[in-house]
């Protein structure tokens, strides 16, 4: 069994959080969830064309992850949502990486086709991040 595929399936299926976040926010998170259906079916089919049955909930993980996003709010939710995002897509383009360059078949095919995506996604979330450390910063001067 390929378990590259079976991880990834795991962490497509999680939902994508969304919050009442301005414009440029709720933009780059409706473009993350955009992705992320097409990474989706994309594992799909790499996990069925090797026998693999996607599955039809979260993993472990990624229910604790959302449990977690779902008891935070307004800032703090965004702080949470935004440094997860950047570690995640941190690990899966390794992951992705190491797939594309040492794997065969369709789960490296799979892999080379969404790490584009994963870049992409990784650079608006450290927009985002950026973001909210200058507001932050600037928020923090206000208080002197």
């Amino acid at each position: 069994m390929n378990t590259f595929v079976a991880a990834a399936l795991a962490t497509l299926v999680a939902p994508i959080a969304l919050s009442a976040e301005p414009a440029p926010a709720a933009l780059s998170r409706a473009t993350l969830a955009h992705d992320h259906a097409a990474a989706n079916a994309k594992a799909k089919q790499a996990a069925q064309s090797i026998g693999i049955p996607p599955p039809t909930e979260p993993g472990v993980k990624q229910k604790m992850v959302y449990r977690e996003l779902s008891a935070l709010s307004g800032e703090q939710f965004d702080r949470h949502f935004v440094a997860g995002m950047v570690k995640d897509h941190k690990d899966d383009i390794a992951k992705y990486q190491k797939e594309a360059q040492n794997g065969s078949g369709p789960a490296a095919d799979y892999a080379r086709q969404i790490l584009p995506d994963l870049q992409k996604h990784l650079q608006i979330a450290e927009g985002l991040q950026a973001r909210q450390k200058t507001a932050s910063a600037a928020d923090a001067s206000k208080m002197k």
